[in-house]
């Protein structure tokens, strides 16, 4: 191995944490944000937890961005080894609320970042025999009620990751997909909804997460390198995953009792 990893989503929260766990193993690091600030608030962590790299201001909507970052790897590392495609927005909202422009929002960012993200680097990983790891959510896997932008898009990761898997096996490019319950971080400062009161609710969710962010990138770590697909870092996840595949029934009917109450809750305030 090289060494050699991008991390989109590397200015903050999750993104700057697996930057982090990778870097104490001594690698070179090409670190994408929107957030300049943040970026270079996570190369100097980096440099001091080890690691080397430079950062790089990439909007993952735009695929000339992510193109030009891949070719920047190639001129600085010669290479990649392993991307991280973990950029992402929160949102919510009930359906009948949501505009169009929620959902192209949601899509663009969440899901087709995430496809450009692959498309702009696969030529490199098939020349490494490198690994894509995709971040998505739990959303992509239980589709809670209020955030259908969110799900869809989240799902799509899956499905793509999915997809990627069986594709490029015989290229030997390892896949990788992470299905994060909430955990605390900064995503609310990019919610976007249309009701004031739905962010709050999300904004409990991700406080009352017994795990941090730091805790899910070394969980990470270790699955990647023993090879698991489809990781998830929450035991509460795990569990309720689990639920899903034995009695779905039992799950839509939990998930549409929490519709009623966060409808109920939306409407006192």
């Amino acid at each position: 191995m090289h060494n050699r990893i991008m991390i989109t989503g590397a200015g903050s929260g999750l993104g700057r944490e697996i930057a982090l766990r990778w870097a104490r193993e001594g690698w070179r690091l090409a670190l994408a944000d929107v957030n300049e600030p943040g970026l270079r608030d996570t190369l100097e962590l980096v440099r001091q937890a080890g690691g080397e790299g430079f950062v790089q201001r990439c909007d993952v909507r735009d695929y000339s961005q992510l193109t030009a970052l891949a070719q920047a790897c190639e001129e600085k590392f010669g290479g990649i080894d392993v991307i991280v495609n973990n950029a992402g927005v929160a949102s919510g909202g009930f359906f009948a609320e949501l505009s169009l422009e929620d959902w192209d929002w949601q899509i663009a960012v969440n899901l087709m970042g995430v496809v450009k993200g692959c498309k702009a680097f696969l030529a490199l990983l098939e020349r490494s025999k490198g690994r894509i790891v995709n971040v998505a959510s739990m959303a992509a896997l239980m589709q809670g009620p209020g955030m259908s932008n969110y799900n869809v898009a989240k799902a799509g990761v899956l499905a793509l990751s999915e997809s990627l898997l069986v594709e490029l096996r015989q290229v030997e490019v390892a896949v990788h997909v992470v299905c994060p319950s909430f955990f605390q971080t900064n995503l609310l400062d990019s919610f976007r909804g249309p009701n004031p009161a739905m962010k709050a609710q999300v904004g409990k969710l991700l406080e009352g997460s017994p795990i941090s962010a730091a805790d899910i990138a070394d969980y990470i770590h270790k699955q990647v390198a023993a090879g698991e697909f489809l990781i998830l870092p929450h035991e509460a996840g795990r569990q309720a995953w689990q639920l899903k595949r034995q009695a779905p029934e039992k799950l839509y009917d939990e998930m549409a009792d929490m519709a009623v109450k966060m409808r109920a809750k939306a409407q006192t305030r």
